[in-house]
């Protein structure tokens, strides 16, 4: 396994404080803004910033109110042209002289498709099922309600008073508290901390739970709470309008005659929770729509499948069938009414009504307009619709979706989505509570070249662990119960005093920057700027190192129930290039050390010759725990000589100062003194995947979704996860870096790769190429290219942010389409959602988005379909999603059973409903050549009010509701069969044209034999039954048998109820028929029920069971031969699977041994800090150090 730079840059620091990414997009603003340069408001002056209209702080998530759910929601539904179409046929069908049916026929239908479509639609839109309580539902309009009316605390006239949040406006100043989310957007003003620090936690912006820094200006943090100086505070604040960039705010503050530059760390963004830190103030500058949060969280769209996307084209060459049909039969009556009407002349008197002979010809034209509406049937949409309510309840109940832990199913947000969720090619997944848990536990360990955390039995095999076999750390009453351990043997060195163990867990509860807090008396709450450090702090602490509290000269250690307290002398930061830290202490014996700890390959070329021995051995054992997935790094020391030291300290104190090159001086500061270690051991630290997360990965792989991981995590975290859940592999031939860091060096590095992976797609003469040199109009796709090998790509968000300008966005998407995973880390909420719009733009493929958190939002919106873990970070993410469950591994029974069920289903579907409406329309066009053209109709009236609502609609509900090719076990076992919706194999425009041939052909047999078999025919007792009635009565039987018989064939999965709904049809038809041909109903209503005894007269022949025979075995063969035929001529990859699914059906094998993914690599990942650099700066400064009080109560361990 190879890991590629294809070009090598360094990333300034400057770019951004928790993210390395900047976007250069930025949203369009309102149009309030259009003439604005700035924004300027003033604090306390409620008057002032009246005369800028900024908007309150009350914020709207749904989609629908109370005032635009009508007019909106019926825009929505006519933008299917069925539904204007049927509009176009009401209008008509009111006009007396061109109508054959009555208005209220067509009136009825198109109110009840509307208002069941629109009461889904609201449904859709306002209630959702609020996790761990399955008896309460939450309501959009409910949970906006519930956010703008939240308490804060406002400074008004000199007091502090509670108000709703959405009643905070620009301008205000308010108090927020431990623990509490941030109201709006605001300037930090002062804190309960010393020097103005405010500890923040940022896990609905950018996913991480780690604690953040934020600081106030001297000028406004000095008045920390004294109310008076706050409400006399009218600091007058100049900055840059609304935007969506998270990482970036500059704007100045005018007070006292003074001005002061203002930067993203003096802003604390809405959505952020106040953590470590008792109190704030805050100048509040941004609200509601405005804040950086809500101007990410994407525009709410009203999202339809492709399906509805086809059949709108589909209905529009419907349109030209129909119309070419009724321009055909309109010229061919007047040819008639030419040549022949005259002989017609006392049972068609029109002279009186016709104008003019020009003007029977267009008459005729919109009376087969509305004879021939069925098409397009309008119960085509009120059917779909109640497939795909069907369809979304099997997911809400599928039981093994359902999160026993939290008592949660998966939920369908909406019922228009389902048939996506079996077309996916491109899933855009979060990293942090989406692929894992976010939780790191220390798993492992290696010291002095022995390993601990495995579990052996009496033979010395190493085992699994079990619950017996976990560590009682009820000894020591500072252990955190939460933390697991299963070796006992390493309680047992720490007891027995073993030294080198002992000087590791030194190593790990003194070498961080880890602030510790006491919540209650006794009971201690780390606070760590990475996971990684908190796992392993936690970790010391159980084994009896206790890391209590810090100064910025000293760090307090309880070893082993003995408080210890060691003087900081330097923390060496760390930094992604040394990817070490190292902190020099003096202990209480006078000795100064230096501990360091980092990743392998770093500390590995640090280490004393002297270790040599030790450091194989333990490069072994991390050989080992890399190819369990973990994270891990080296521990090491060194004892220093006093003189060396104190040289070595001014050099140190040199750089700090200095103002030209202080990094890289610094950094060679450091590299005097970071030498000759000596190796302590290794840690192994679990990233915990959530369960199931690899064998997932590589499910969806074997189904072809390419899956990326858009992150706002560092990279080198991204990195591993990726590997952890083999998204990248080590068998890839290799993993491109781009990480530059302007416009030019991002294309070049996407171009190298693209180079390696195919070298033609540089060349002129490439068809992309060609193609794109033609600079073809918006829309177009790109089509996708094979690479040479498999390969992965990671990339950052600054660069980013150049890829996706316009010259280079298509350069980044056929590269990343290239790769068999992507990661892109760093990445800011706006720009997951804009690379998702990328792959949509250009490639012809369905998207699905899946997070947890509110940076997910704007992508979940964006994608073709939005998917909610509900995990750890707040609902916001779920209410914003079409589906929802608590576990990604659950994302592959969502696409591989439920999406393509549903696809099938759908497309099973469609192709039946326009075939048998085809078939039944079209029989009129057959008679027109018998009747002069006349637009009159084949069937009875109440055949033609009945055929789609009740002889035809409960088989084909049946097919699409319980169909199953294969059953939820082989779907899974051969994700290939998943593949054919990914290209849309089963219902497009082809599969559309052979359902029209299918219906002409049919339609002809239909009309033609019962025609052949009526002509001149008599009965046995010689009467003739050549009459219209009963040849009626003969096409419309025939018609209902053949459709049994189609809806027979196209059903796989037979159910009680498929038997039931089909046999059942079949058997209604006859019994209403005889009951409308009974002589009671005909005698008593004669004008509305003609068929009198005819059908007790025609079903007695003979050659009336014939022609039924004769018709459905004419219309079945061609279908039989072609279903026989296509498989063995023209086979797919689907029906190989599907040939080997029938093959083990019928020849059963041994159940296989469900055995869980493997990790073979090698490759170990480094360290991974997430904190700022430079955060050891701030220890050693003296700013983190608590109040007086608190350093008390510190005592008091």
């Amino acid at each position: 396994m190879k890991y590629i730079k294809v070009f090598i840059s360094e990333i300034p620091w400057n770019c951004g404080w928790y993210y390395s990414a900047m976007s250069v997009y930025e949203r369009g603003n309102e149009d309030r803004y259009s003439k604005e340069e700035e924004r300027i408001l003033q604090a306390n002056n409620r008057k002032f910033n009246s005369l800028f209209d900024y908007p309150d702080n009350s914020i709207k998530t749904s989609k629908y109110n109370f005032f635009n759910f009508l007019p909106i929601n019926l825009f929505e539904q006519f933008q299917r042209l069925a539904n204007a179409y049927f509009l176009i046929l009401l209008v008509l069908q009111l006009i007396p002289q061109i109508s054959s049916l009555v208005w209220y026929t067509t009136v009825i239908p198109l109110v009840v498709v509307l208002s069941i479509t629109g009461v889904k639609d609201a449904i859709d839109d306002v209630v959702k099922w609020l996790p761990g309580l399955p008896s309460l539902y939450l309501k959009r309009h409910q949970s906006d309600k519930q956010v703008n009316n939240r308490s804060v605390l406002i400074l008004v006239n000199g007091r502090v008073e509670k108000d709703k949040w959405m009643n905070v406006q620009v301008g205000d100043i308010i108090k927020l508290e431990n623990d509490h989310p941030v109201t709006a957007d605001v300037l930090l003003l002062s804190s309960s901390e010393p020097y103005g620090l405010t500890y923040i936690e940022t896990a609905d912006l950018d996913g991480e739970t780690n604690l953040k820094v934020k600081q106030a200006i001297s000028v406004t943090s000095d008045m920390e709470d004294n109310l008076e100086l706050l409400s006399a505070f009218n600091g007058e604040i100049r900055c840059e309008l609304p935007n969506n960039k998270l990482d970036k705010f500059s704007g100045t503050l005018s007070y006292l005659g003074d001005t002061y530059f203002l930067d993203q760390e003096r802003l604390l963004l809405r959505g952020c929770i106040i953590r470590n830190t008792d109190w704030c103030y805050g100048l509040v500058i941004y609200t509601g729509p405005d804040t950086k949060l809500m101007q990410n969280s994407g525009q709410s769209t009203f999202k339809r499948t492709h399906v509805d996307h086809l059949m709108n084209v589909l209905v529009l060459w419907i349109f030209l069938v129909l119309g070419t049909m009724c321009f055909l039969l309109s010229i061919g009556h007047g040819i008639w009414k030419s040549n022949k009407s005259y002989f017609f002349q006392a049972f068609l008197p029109w002279e009186h009504v016709i104008a003019s002979p020009a003007t029977s010809p267009i008459l005729v034209f919109w009376s087969y307009f509305i004879v021939l509406n069925t098409m397009v049937p309008i119960s085509l949409y009120v059917s779909v619709e109640i497939i795909r309510l069907g369809n979304s309840y099997y997911i809400n109940w599928d039981r093994q979706m359902f999160y026993v832990p939290r008592n949660t199913p998966a939920q369908a947000h909406t019922t228009t989505l389902n048939e996506e969720l079996g077309q996916v090619q491109y899933v855009f997944s979060d990293k942090t509570g989406t692929l894992t848990e976010n939780v790191m536990t220390f798993s492992k360990c290696s010291i002095n070249g022995k390993t601990y955390g495995y579990c052996y039995d009496a033979n010395g095999q190493c085992v699994p662990v079990s619950l017996k076999d976990k560590v009682d750390f009820s000894y020591n009453h500072l252990a955190d119960p939460k933390f697991s351990f299963y070796d006992n043997t390493l309680v047992e060195a720490v007891k027995s005093g073993d030294h080198l163990v002992h000087l590791f867990f030194l190593c790990l509860s003194l070498c961080h920057t880890v602030m510790s807090e006491e919540k209650e008396q006794g009971e201690l709450v780390y606070q760590a700027q990475s996971p990684d450090e908190g796992a392993l702090v936690t970790a010391t602490r159980n084994f009896g190192f206790v890391f209590c509290s810090r100064s910025s000269e000293t760090i307090t250690v309880i070893e082993m129930g003995k408080t210890r307290v060691y003087r900081l002398l330097a923390i060496l930061d760390f930094s992604n290039e040394r990817k070490r830290m190292s902190v020099i202490v003096r202990t209480p014996e006078d000795r100064v050390m230096l501990f360091c700890k980092g990743a392998d390959t770093i500390i590995y070329e640090l280490l004393h010759p002297c270790c040599a021995s030790l450091a194989e051995v333990t490069m072994e054992h991390l050989d080992d725990f890399a190819r369990e997935g973990l994270r891990t790094l080296m521990v090491a020391y060194r004892e220093l000589d006093n003189a060396f030291f104190q040289t070595w300290i001014k050099k140190h104190n040199e750089a700090c100062l200095t103002s030209e090159a202080r990094e890289r001086k610094l950094t060679m500061v450091y590299e005097e003194i970071e030498k000759d270690l000596m190796l302590l051991g290794a840690t192994a630290i679990e990233d915990k995947l959530q369960s199931g997360v690899p064998e997932t990965i590589v499910t969806l792989s074997k189904a072809k979704v390419k899956v990326w991981v858009l992150t706002g995590d560092k990279q080198e975290t991204a990195v591993d996860t990726a590997y952890a859940c083999r998204i990248f592999r080590d068998e890839m031939d290799g993993v491109f870096v781009v990480e530059g860091t302007d416009r030019e060096t991002v294309l070049q590095e996407l171009r190298t790769a693209r180079k390696k992976m195919k070298p033609e797609s540089l060349l002129e003469s490439d068809p992309i190429n060609i193609y794109l040199t033609r600079k073809p109009q918006m829309p177009f796709r790109v089509l996708d290219e094979v690479p040479n090998g498999n390969y992965g790509l990671v990339i950052s968000g600054y660069s980013l942010a150049y890829a996706l300008e316009g010259g280079a966005e298509l350069e980044l998407l056929r590269t990343a389409c290239m790769c068999k995973g992507v990661v892109c880390c760093r990445v800011t909420p706006l720009q997951k959602a804009q690379v998702v719009n990328l792959v949509k733009r250009y490639k012809k493929a369905v998207t699905l988005a899946i997070g947890d958190g509110a940076n997910d939002i704007g992508m979940i919106k964006a994608a073709h379909v939005g998917v909610g873990i509900s995990g750890h970070e707040g609902l916001q993410a779920m209410l914003s999603s079409d589906f929802s469950f608590c576990q990604f591994r659950y994302l592959q029974r969502l696409l591989l059973v439920h999406g393509r069920w549903s696809y099938n289903r759908m497309c099973k579907f469609l192709s039946y409903f326009f075939y048998k409406n085809f078939t039944f329309t079209l029989v009129h066009f057959w008679y027109a050549f018998y009747n002069g053209f006349s637009a009159q109709t084949v069937y009875d009236t109440w055949f033609i009010a009945c055929y789609n609502m009740v002889y035809t609609s409960l088989p084909v509900l049946g097919l699409s509701l319980f169909e199953k090719d294969v059953n939820e076990t082989w779907s899974l076992c051969y994700p290939e069969l998943y593949e054919p919706g990914q290209h849309n194999l089963y219902f497009n425009k082809k599969e559309f044209i052979k359902c029209l041939v299918h219906g002409i052909y049919s339609s002809f047999v239909l009309f033609f034999v019962p025609m052949g078999t009526i002509v001149n025919s008599e009965r046995s007792d010689g009467k003739d039954i050549s009459d219209f009635q009963t040849f009626s009565l003969l096409v419309q039987t025939a018609l209902i048998w053949v459709m049994t018989m189609q809806i027979a064939l196209n059903t796989t999965s037979w159910t009680v109820i498929n038997h039931t709904f089909t046999w059942g049809s079949l058997g209604l038809y006859f019994s209403i028929l005889l009951v409308l041909c009974s002589d009671g109903l005909c005698l008593l209503f004669p004008s509305i029920f003609h068929f009198l005894g005819v059908a007790r007269n025609s079903l007695w022949q003979p050659h009336t069971w014939l022609c039924l025979i004769l018709s459905t075995v004419l219309c079945m063969v061609p279908v039989i031969g072609y279903n026989f035929l296509k498989p063995l001529l023209w086979p797919v990859n689907v029906d190989k699977v599907l040939n080997r699914i029938h093959f083990c059906l019928r020849h059963p094998l041994p159940p296989p041994v469900q055995t869980k993914v493997k990790h073979p690599s090698i490759r170990r990942s480094a360290y991974a800090f997430s904190h700022k650099e430079g955060f050891g700066d701030l220890i050693t400064s003296g700013k983190t150090l608590k109040s007086s009080a608190f350093r008390n109560s510190r005592k008091s361990l």
